[in-house]
């Protein structure tokens, strides 16, 4: 059976081209928060008692100008207290995915917040630069934001929160345990709670910038060997080089996978219209679900999770 967050996904449709994704994310958004408002949110989630879903906000930690960020929490029942994760999305925004993800985390026992960096700030979520985004800072602000929020609560253990993110949110899921980052963050005036994430993953980062990087926190990166917009080669010389200064870092390539291996439903095609480095033209990347890479990545975030949040020491 379908997770509801999901069937409340296929009844919007999936969206084709740059444009399409634009309005789909906003319709989106604009949608589930009426949603879980209402009262039709009862039918429409009628067979999920087992988790609750709600629409929250929270402020970013950026020191002199923070920003209220929207969010949609789901957490298992029961009192807990249960471990999180914060989940940080790509390039494309808040996607049918996301919410898909945030259901598995709550069936398997954790409170998952699935941060939206954009709603807020108007960015269209194309994958393409524009001159009126966000500092590159904005988006570890949320997360760190979201990790605040987390922790604020009763039934979420504040010791056993891990971010994961996807693409360009892989990258901040990277960033908010890397040692160097978080002294950039602290010179900006960034107050980072004592117990910080303890854990990261990273689906199909971009993993060059991090390379002379080091993270202070287990890792796990999942990346595809034909990915095309996010290289494996990068991935593996930065795991490579954090191992050698002693990091814990797990990656974990998949043979002829793309970007999106994980996004059920996707095809295989080539998003023309999107910005990616390792292409002549500057644009271009190929991306594609692949059935066994998807159900082993769901195995090895189940098993690094219950390693480092469930059954991991306090700290």
């Amino acid at each position: 059976m379908r997770g509801c967050l999901e069937a409340f996904y296929l009844q919007l449709g999936r969206p084709t081209g740059n444009d399409a994704r634009v309005r789909y994310a906003n319709e989106v958004m604009r949608a589930l928060m009426l949603l879980v408002a209402t009262v039709m949110a009862a039918h429409v989630f009628a067979g999920c008692a087992s988790t609750t879903t709600v629409p929250v906000t929270f402020m970013s930690v950026t020191p002199t100008s923070p920003q209220e960020i929207t969010g949609v929490m789901v957490r298992p029942a029961g009192n807990g207290p249960f471990p999180a994760v914060v989940q940080l999305h790509g390039c494309a925004g808040v996607e049918a995915t996301s919410y898909r993800w945030a259901r598995w985390f709550a069936d398997h026992g954790y409170v998952a917040l699935v941060v939206d960096s954009f709603t807020t700030r108007a960015v269209r979520p194309d994958c393409r630069s524009s001159p009126d985004e966000p500092p590159l800072t904005a988006r570890l602000d949320d997360a760190f934001g979201g990790l605040r929020y987390l922790q604020s609560l009763p039934f979420v253990r504040g010791d056993r929160i891990a971010a994961i993110g996807w693409s360009q949110g892989a990258v901040y899921a990277l960033a908010v345990i890397n040692g160097p980052s978080l002294d950039r963050a602290r010179k900006r005036g960034v107050s980072i709670p004592d117990a910080g994430f303890a854990a990261a993953i990273g689906f199909y980062p971009d993993c060059h910038s991090l390379i002379p990087e080091q993270v202070i926190r287990p890792l796990l990166v999942l990346i595809g060997s034909a990915d095309d917009w996010t290289l494996a080669v990068k991935c593996e010389q930065m795991a490579t080089a954090m191992r050698s200064r002693g990091a814990d870092v797990t990656l974990v390539v998949y043979p002829g996978a793309y970007h999106y291996f994980d996004v059920e439903g996707q095809q295989r095609e080539v998003l023309a219209g999107v910005e990616n480095d390792n292409t002549p033209t500057g644009h271009g990347a190929t991306v594609s679900y692949q059935t066994a890479a998807a159900k082993d990545a769901s195995v090895q975030v189940e098993r690094f999770l219950a390693r480092h949040l469930t059954h991991g020491p306090s700290r």
